[in-house]
C-alpha cells in the first residue's frame, strides 16, 4: 500500500491467474429467476437471490478489472482524518469524503473509469424490479461505489446526501453475507432495522427512504459462495443517479 497525495490509501487485489482486458464487458443480461421481494420500510425493498450465480461472477471479475489502478481501489478518508475500513473504486464519477468529480484527486488524480453500459442496465432492472416497470423508465444512473469489506471492515451510518437527485439508490451484494442497518431519515440512533444480505441479494430504496441514515455494522465471514473468484470478504456495487 502506499499513501496517496491527498491522504487516501491505495490498495491492490490479488492476482488472478491469466489476463483480461482493463476495461470489462460484463455482458449481463436481466435475472430470471422468480426474485423473493420483500418491503423493508415504505421505498425500502429486499429481493433476495436476485442475481444468478452466473450474473455474480461476471460482476465479481468485473470488480478485479475495476480495481487496478489508475483510480483503483484505496481506503478512502474522511475529512476528519479516519481512514475508512472499506476499501473502495468508482465507476462514472469518483466519490470521496464527501464530493464527487471526474477524477480520482485523492489518489493517483486519474480520470475515473467509465461505468459500463451493462451494470446501468442491471440497475434499471433492478428499479423496475423493486417498483414496477414504470418506475425505471426515466432512471438514468451514472456513477457506481464499489466497495470491499475484508476482514473486520464496516460502515458506519450515513446518509447518501451528495446527489442533487432523489432517484433510489441500488445495492447488488457479492461474497460474505452482512448485516445491513436502517436508523431513520433525521436520525442515527435506534430503533434499527437491520436485515440481513447475502450473496446475490438486491437491495433498493428511495422515495421516503432515499435519504436514510443506514450502514453495515458487521459482514458475517466465511458466508461467500465458493466459486465466486472474489477475496476474502464481501463487495458491494451500489449505484446511483448523480443528477450532476
Amino acid at each position: 500500500m502506499r499513501r496517496s497525495r491527498l491522504d487516501g490509501v491505495a490498495t491492490a487485489l490479488a492476482p488472478t491467474q491469466g489476463s483480461a482486458p482493463r476495461q470489462l464487458a460484463l455482458g449481463i443480461s436481466s435475472p430470471v429467476l422468480a426474485p423473493v421481494r420483500e418491503v423493508l420500510l415504505p421505498g425500502a425493498v429486499k429481493i433476495a437471490g436476485w442475481l444468478s450465480h452466473d450474473v455474480q461472477r461476471s460482476l465479481a471479475t468485473g470488480f478485479r478489472q475495476w480495481a487496478l489502478p489508475p483510480a483503483g481501489l484505496r481506503h478512502p478518508r474522511v475529512p476528519s482524518g479516519h481512514l475508512m475500513s472499506v476499501q473502495s473504486v468508482c465507476l462514472g464519477w469518483h466519490w470521496e469524503p464527501y464530493a464527487y468529480s471526474k477524477t480520482a484527486d485523492d489518489t493517483d488524480g486519474a480520470p475515473v473509469k467509465p461505468l459500463p453500459v451493462e451494470l446501468a442496465d442491471l440497475a434499471r432492472a433492478a428499479v423496475a424490479e423493486a417498483y414496477g416497470s414504470g418506475s425505471a423508465a426515466s432512471y438514468a444512473p451514472d456513477a457506481a461505489i464499489v466497495n470491499l469489506y475484508a476482514s473486520g471492515a464496516h460502515l458506519g451510518l450515513h446518509l447518501d446526501g451528495e446527489e442533487p437527485s432523489d432517484a433510489p439508490v441500488v445495492t447488488l451484494s457479492l461474497g460474505d453475507s452482512c448485516v445491513f442497518r436502517f436508523a431513520g431519515v433525521d436520525r442515527r440512533n435506534g430503533p434499527f432495522t437491520d436485515v440481513e444480505l447475502r450473496s446475490g441479494d438486491l437491495l433498493v430504496f428511495g422515495g421516503p427512504s432515499r435519504r436514510i441514515y443506514h450502514g453495515v455494522p458487521k459482514v458475517l465471514e466465511g458466508t461467500a459462495p465458493s466459486s465466486l473468484d472474489l477475496p476474502p470478504g464481501r463487495v458491494s456495487i451500489t449505484l446511483r443517479e448523480t443528477g450532476l
